[in-house]
């Protein structure tokens, strides 16, 4: 399993509107929620996140992976990490809503963030350290935090890139 990070240059965020098989994932942490009558399944990759919430017969996949990793092609939303995107369907009786920012940040604010973040994960959530680039590195993390709302889910991903300086942030809403 590869556990060093990909450039951000090459990295993809998908949507899909149907299970997608786990076995395309090398995952290095993997948590289920389950709340009413929904479930969602997080892990984190070395390309990112996969998501994937579902209930009854609606399925939801959120993932960041490389552009030129095998997955299906029938998918609801695709975008490069350029800057920040929004996009947003409606599946069923589901609404979902993303934001997704890459950010390069200055050397000295890049390390302020990066701590503030493993501290963060320390506290609450999903947070994992990658393999650096280089031997006395920053260790590249991913967090992954979950808050429940009265009409749904607000997922926040962070997956920071030390040689590159950038940080890949997603939020997502799913409101049923």
């Amino acid at each position: 399993m590869i556990l060093i990070r990909p450039k951000v240059e090459d990295l993809v965020f998908r949507l899909y509107d149907r299970p997608v098989h786990p076995e395309l994932f090398d995952a290095v942490a993997v948590r289920t929620m389950k709340r009413n009558d929904s479930t969602l399944i997080v892990r984190l990759t070395a390309t990112g996140h996969v998501l994937e919430w579902h209930r009854d017969d609606t399925h939801l996949v959120e993932m960041t992976a490389a552009g030129d990793q095998e997955l299906p092609e029938r998918d609801r939303l695709t975008h490069k990490f350029l800057g920040e995107r929004k996009g947003r369907c409606q599946v069923g009786g589901v609404k979902y809503h993303v934001n997704l920012h890459a950010e390069v940040l200055p050397p000295e604010v890049f390390l302020h963030v990066h701590d503030e973040l493993a501290a963060e994960g320390a506290k609450r959530g999903m947070l994992f350290y990658f393999a650096p680039h280089r031997r006395m590195a920053l260790a590249p993390l991913g967090l992954v935090t979950v808050d429940s709302l009265p009409t749904g889910l607000s997922v926040a991903t962070f997956h920071t890139f030390p040689a590159e300086l950038t940080v890949v942030k997603t939020q997502s809403l799913i409101e049923f």
